[in-house]
């Protein structure tokens, strides 16, 4: 992986001069460093946001390609201005919405053309001149000298800029931009006096209808020129016609002349955004805003505690626990409304909050167990606005984006994460209400689901109907056939689980027998799980190492990475494929084999290559803690510890793919304290290789749990012996109720593997 060298003395560098916090204290956030993943294809942003927030005011970079999906790139030398939505990690591209430029001089808005990553107003910068901690995002603007800096509350952000002096200074705020090139479908945009203007938009992009409201309250008194233009352009080779709006404000400015802006966004109307700014930022003190900001995230991060004299270390744990929390995001605004899937406008109330930007299928594996752990009361809310998007749109989502089904990736994994916290005590909505939910989304029914038809039929695919009906899809009906076929055996395993809960024994008995549907994609006699006819013959020509990138039986992956997906019946596994030693066997050769991955359109996704265990996209993030179930602990301690300190770096490019909504970091975080949840759904954790003398986890019981690593050093990666409680544990397994109740685990590390 190829790294940036000097990263680490500047991000200290830019990490102490940081000038909006007086304190001198050191504190969790300071070792947070928003830079990580904004290099390589980590597809981060640096820019201010508060845990779970709505609003994320960032510089973009850029506009288009895959690279561009947050809108930064840490190679790039312009900065087009600052927009207030953006997603962490993701491998599509949306939002950037409202975005805000400070200028000097003459204000160029001029069109570049479809290929341009630049706005005619961008402004060249250098990280030197460039700082991120939690909450607060400061960058020189070269062209025009002038000074940014943003935070952030909930729902509102707030900018101060530092202009030189001009009689030309001013604002573009443009509404017509956005990330990925969205249509606009709708635009307003209303000076509301000499100092607030607010507008609305809707777009289709990655969501087909993405509403977006604002409200901007300026210190300063500007006078307003609107542009309303349509320009006509070619674009993707056809004739486009180009609607811009944009708001060009101008006044004077004296030498360092601080001007300062509150903005507010809203899914619902401009009036939503107003009240937000109004709730959330009453007056004009940016400092405050900021050291309010820092505490919060002082507060989150607070919740893990780790010992440790590694200041490396520190810094790449406690920026994968940041970015843990930015994603999902709160949707409801401060006065309860917000819009539905179904596109009505809701209410809810204080407790309840609406949120958004799930990415269910990287998610569910370890974001939300860990969330289940570090903040239970933040996943049951998230529960519960996931069960009223059900109620809204009629069925469950896949990936939620702006109120929106989006039907990205496969699976339907609301279930694992509905599940897994019904198994550690989530008890808000009634089980057999969430097993309702569940059921629909395991079903070939297409009625009344409130989407257009494209998005219905992929939110139900034909592949329902054949999984449940012959018990496997056949590869000529359904593209990634095994990986959905796999996908769905453990979502219907997790339903079973539910069911048997609730002591439904009918549709107990009915899903346990659809959880062992993963057995009629194994091939004995080439090892691998492989497409299926329907006339039952396997789908030839067959070649493991092969890729055609969401085209072929498999899902951002190839048969190497896939045939370990069955965590629900890992025991079934190894009987399948002839007992442990050939389990065994099979297992090593994931990670010895040639890394080569072959075909046409292979998919970027496969990265993080260990052999062809693949950490940098989420099927293979399970596969390291596999030797535990067969006797060779000494495996899974010697690779988790490969992973953790070659695969995450305290640099731009610190991430192996994409952090996809903070699932990479949930692995890295739950990993690093030295444990890790094989099946969602089964409140287990496997132990690993902890690389921290001591965790304290601080639980919202009030009580501690800890993990004390005796004689842990990067040579002694080995676990001798497991105490839970002064208790010798036979196996490297515990239970999510030792975690809750305030447990201590003690392991001794050597430098000797321990064998059976």
């Amino acid at each position: 992986m190829k790294r940036a060298t000097l990263w680490l003395g500047l991000g200290l560098l830019l990490f102490s001069s940081c000038s909006h916090s007086s304190e001198t204290q050191l504190q969790y956030s300071d070792f947070v460093n928003p830079f990580i993943g904004t290099g390589g294809h980590g597809h981060t942003f640096p820019g201010a946001v508060v845990p779970h927030g709505m609003i994320q005011p960032s510089p973009d970079t850029r506009i288009y390609e895959w690279d561009a999906c947050s809108g930064y790139h840490y190679s790039d030398n312009s900065i087009n201005g600052f927009s207030h939505t953006h997603l962490s990690g993701t491998g599509c591209g949306d939002y950037g919405d409202i975005l805000l430029m400070p200028t000097v001089g003459e204000q160029d808005y001029r069109y570049l053309g479809p290929d341009s990553q630049q706005t005619a107003y961008a402004s060249p910068f250098s990280h030197n001149n460039e700082t991120a901690t939690p909450g607060y995002y400061s960058v020189m603007l070269d062209r025009y000298q002038v000074k940014a800096e943003l935070t952030a509350t909930e729902r509102a952000a707030m900018h101060r800029y530092h202009f030189p002096e001009s009689q030309e200074a001013g604002f573009i705020v443009d509404l017509d931009y956005s990330l990925q090139g969205q249509e606009n479908l709708d635009m307003k945009l209303n000076p509301l006096s000499d100092t607030e203007i607010a507008g609305w938009k809707r777009t289709r992009g990655w969501a087909d209808n993405q509403c977006v409201g604002f409200y901007m309250k300026f210190s300063k008194p500007f006078t307003c020129h609107i542009v309303d233009t349509v320009i006509d352009i070619t674009r993707n080779g056809k004739p486009y016609k180009l609607e811009q709006k944009k708001a060009l404000l101008q006044f004077a400015t004296t030498q360092n002349e601080e001007v300062l802006v509150k903005v507010g966004i809203s899914a619902v109307d401009m009036d939503g955004a107003r009240r937000n700014v109004e709730t959330e930022i009453p007056h004009w003190d940016f400092d405050s805003v900021a050291l309010q900001a820092k505490n919060k995230w002082n507060d989150y991060l607070g919740t893990i505690e780790v010992g440790t004299d590694n200041e490396t270390q520190k810094q790449i744990f406690y920026t994968a626990l940041y970015h843990t929390a930015i994603h999902p995001s709160l949707f409801s605004d401060a006065d309860g409304r917000y819009r539905g899937l179904d596109q009505m406008i809701h209410q809810t109330k204080p407790g309840k909050e609406i949120y958004t930007v799930y990415s269910l299928w990287d998610t569910f594996r370890a974001l939300h167990p860990l969330l289940t752990i570090t903040q239970p009361e933040l996943n049951d809310k998230l529960i519960m606005s996931l069960m009223e998007k059900y109620h809204e749109g009629g069925i469950l989502p896949m990936w939620e984006l702006a109120g929106n089904y989006t039907a990205t990736m496969i699976g339907y994994h609301a279930v694992p994460v509905i599940v897994d916290a019904y198994m550690k005590g989530f008890n808000k909505i009634d089980g057999r209400e969430l097993l309702e939910a569940c059921v629909r989304s395991s079903v070939y029914d297409t009625t009344d689901i409130i989407a257009s038809s494209r998005m219905v039929n992929a939110l139900v695919p034909i592949s329902k109907y054949y999984k449940n009906e012959i018990g496997y899809i056949p590869h000529e009906k359904e593209n990634e056939s095994v990986a959905k076929g796999l996908e769905y055996a453990y979502n219907d395993w997790c339903i079973s689980m539910l069911a048997k809960a609730v002591g439904d024994t009918t549709t107990y008995e009915k899903y346990k027998t659809l959880s062992q549907a993963y057995t009629n994609y194994y091939d004995p006699n080439t090892k691998f799980m492989r497409g299926k006819k329907l006339n039952g013959k396997w789908n030839t020509p067959f070649n493991p190492y092969a890729s055609n990138h969401r085209n072929d039986d498999y899902c951002e992956g190839t048969a190497w990475q896939w045939t370990w997906f069955v965590p629900h019946d890992i025991d079934g596994l190894i009987d399948l494929m002839g007992g442990q030693e050939q389990f065994v066997d099979r297992l090593d050769s994931l990670f010895v084999a040639d890394s080569k991955i072959e075909g046409d359109l292979v998919s970027s996704d496969i990265s993080g290559l260990i052999g062809q265990y693949a950490h940098g996209n989420e099927p293979s993030h399970h596969i390291a803690h596999l030797y535990n179930y067969v006797n060779q602990s000494w495996k899974t301690q010697q690779i988790i510890d490969t992973i953790l300190f070659n695969q995450y770096f305290a640099d731009p490019n610190g991430l192996s793919g994409n952090e996809d909504c903070g699932q990479m970091s949930a692995w890295y975080v739950l990993n690093a304290m030295g444990f890790y949840q094989v099946c969602p759904g089964s409140p287990i954790y496997s132990v690993g290789r902890p690389i921290f003398d001591k965790v304290t986890i601080n639980l919202s019981n009030g009580k501690k749990f800890e993990i004390v690593a005796n004689n842990n050093s990067r040579t002694n990666k080995y676990i001798q012996s497991i105490r839970l409680d002064n208790i010798l544990l036979e196996s490297p397994f515990f239970m999510h109720s030792d975690i809750m109740k305030g447990a201590r685990i003690v392991v001794d590390m050597g430098n000797n593997p321990v064998k059976p």
